[in-house]
């Protein structure tokens, strides 16, 4: 865990790794090193950039337990859903149908599936959040198709229970997780993941530009090309006729040519993940997390989520808020106090990585104080 720990320099007090991720000094190398390949060598730097993402899929395929050809690289986890989104729509996968999400999860996990069911062919069903077991049974039936969910929701840190919702729904429907909150963070039952979609940006700290689209050969013949564009087909320039037969693998689903210095950054970054053990960054987040909200308690705050909640919490997310105290105030103060946070829905959102330095709990207490005291600053 120290030589991981090495490869990081954020600012002491930033706590918002759910938003960003300050880069790792690997993937500040690899933009590096491959900007000057493309300053001088041309055709060599594609050639190595090409490399670079096989043994990126390698490492992704290794973290997610899938075979490298169910890996490709999209720009954004965004884009890994809308084309998630468009291979069910009735003019690729031959049916209607209906998928279940919860209307409470992050906007950009909503709207693909919208945009989808605007386009024709697809019915979304939204229902209270978050999903469980529970309530996913409560609204399953056969035109069912899919379930939409957050591995970890970006607000409450809620842990989405995938391996009960895979079996629940069984081999028939496809489970589709946006794991943009998780990978890089916690350990999560990507086994469960039909279909997955994660940018970099966030807790795997490769910066933007890239992410992991996972498609399992398991449900392959229950998706159409939907998005997919000339890079997803066989043969596209030698075609004497369009379109072409999808490409086999995860590959089918992508518009075009990823970045690759992008992805040869996401691939050094999620080696970072693979050396270190993804469960020991885990438990280093928790450790860091857990002292943050026991000071916030001292300090008079209300605290939800982060080690010890309840099943489905223990997330890298936990939320605080002062009782009686404008939420905008409490943030505008930790802010000036030089602690970087986010406020949403009336409560500070703190999301610290492993690399968080632990004594960022004494300031944390300190200007949580002052609020109660209503010594206000800035």
């Amino acid at each position: 865990m120290r030589d991981y720990l090495a490869q990081f320099a954020e600012p002491f007090g930033y706590l918002d790794f759910a938003r960003f991720g300050p880069v790792s000094e690997p993937v500040r190398r690899v933009h590096v090193r491959e900007a000057d390949r493309l300053h001088r060598r041309g055709w060599a730097a594609l050639e190595r950039l090409d490399a670079e993402a096989d043994a990126t899929a390698r490492t992704a395929g290794g973290l997610l337990g899938c075979a490298p050809h169910e890996i490709a690289f999209v720009s954004s986890t965004s884009h890994g859903l809308f084309a998630a989104a468009h291979a069910f729509t009735r003019p690729f996968a031959g049916q209607d149908g209906t998928v279940l999400m919860a209307r409470t999860d992050f906007p950009g996990a909503l709207y693909p599936w919208l945009r989808a069911a605007g386009n024709g062919g697809l019915t979304v069903r939204q229902i209270g959040g978050p999903l469980t077991v529970d309530t996913v049974r409560a609204h399953l039936d056969d035109r069912v198709r899919a379930v939409a969910v957050c591995a970890v929701d970006a607000a409450t840190g809620f842990r989405a229970p995938l391996a009960g919702l895979k079996e629940l729904i069984g081999p028939d429907r496809v489970l589709v997780v946006d794991a943009v909150q998780a990978l890089g963070a916690v350990e999560f039952d990507a086994d469960a993941a039909d279909v997955l979609a994660a940018g970099g940006q966030k807790w795997l700290r490769a910066g933007w530009g890239a992410a992991v689209l996972m498609v399992r050969d398991r449900v392959a013949g229950l998706l159409g090309p939907g998005l997919g564009g000339w890079s997803g087909v066989l043969d596209p320039l030698e075609a004497p006729a369009h379109p072409c037969p999808p490409r086999p693998g995860a590959v089918a689903h992508t518009l075009t040519n990823p970045d690759g210095v992008a992805v040869a950054a996401l691939g050094a970054a999620l080696a970072l993940v693979r050396d270190a053990g993804a469960g020991r960054i885990e438990v280093r987040i928790g450790e860091v997390l857990g002292g943050l909200l026991a000071a916030a308690r001292a300090a008079g705050a209300e605290t939800a989520g982060g080690p010890g909640e309840p099943e489905g919490s223990g997330s890298g997310i936990a939320r605080l808020r002062l009782p009686g105290a404008d939420p905008a105030a409490v943030h505008r103060t930790l802010t000036a106090t030089g602690l970087a946070t986010t406020l949403r829905g009336g409560w500070i959102r703190l999301s610290p990585h492993a690399s968080t330095d632990p004594a960022t709990a004494e300031p944390l207490a300190e200007a949580l104080g002052r609020v109660r005291r209503g010594v206000h600053v800035g």
